[in-house]
């Protein structure tokens, strides 16, 4: 077992310290995922590039955090469905029945967006082999080949923060504390 250092502005590598004092002043703190990827100044970059990618696509805002959240929740990445569950309903704008549903893989209200959350699941579990038939049905909601592409792009981002938290066993920032699953109940 490796042990990671949770690294700030002021003691991570030099390559990763000019990102980490942008995503502060950003976000008004360091999330313990990327004070963990600054260990790799060019892993840290690669996370923040896809970020910023995901954000250029074609895909809604609601789409893109649904697509980040499915994604973390197949991957069984806890930091991940917390603090994605945490981005999907303020920055999103999902509503939090939805974005608990799809952190528990159970069907969405929407049925566009439900499609599209199945679709995301499948690219995810199946490692990139999504059935014809969930693909078909994907694609008769509207959704075009571009957006299968950028589905992708999205399962490319979080299976880099979903594996970097499985092998460091990243905790649990306490500003997603309530978005983890069961939080509410709990409370």
């Amino acid at each position: 077992m490796t042990n990671y250092t949770i690294y700030d502005e002021t003691n991570a590598p030099e390559g990763s310290r000019e990102t980490l004092a942008a995503v502060k002043g950003g976000m008004g703190f360091i999330p313990n995922l990327m004070g963990t990827m600054a260990e790799s100044p060019a892993v840290l970059k690669a996370y923040m590039q896809l970020m910023e990618l995901v954000g250029q696509t074609s895909l809604t805002a609601q789409e893109q955090r649904l697509l980040t959240l499915a994604i973390s929740t197949e991957n069984e990445c806890g930091y991940c469905v917390a603090a994605e569950g945490l981005l999907a309903h303020k920055m999103g704008k999902v509503p939090l029945n939805e974005v608990q549903a799809t952190q528990e893989s159970r069907p969405l209200s929407d049925a566009k967006l439900n499609i599209f959350v199945n679709f995301a699941r499948e690219v995810a579990s199946s490692r990139g082999h999504p059935s014809d038939e969930t693909t078909t049905a994907f694609l008769a909601a509207g959704y075009t080949q571009a957006n299968i592409l950028e589905v992708v792009l999205g399962a490319s981002m979080k299976t880099l923060s979903n594996y970097t938290n499985h092998i460091a066993d990243t905790p649990i920032d306490n500003a997603f504390a309530d978005y983890i699953p069961g939080a509410a109940e709990a409370a």
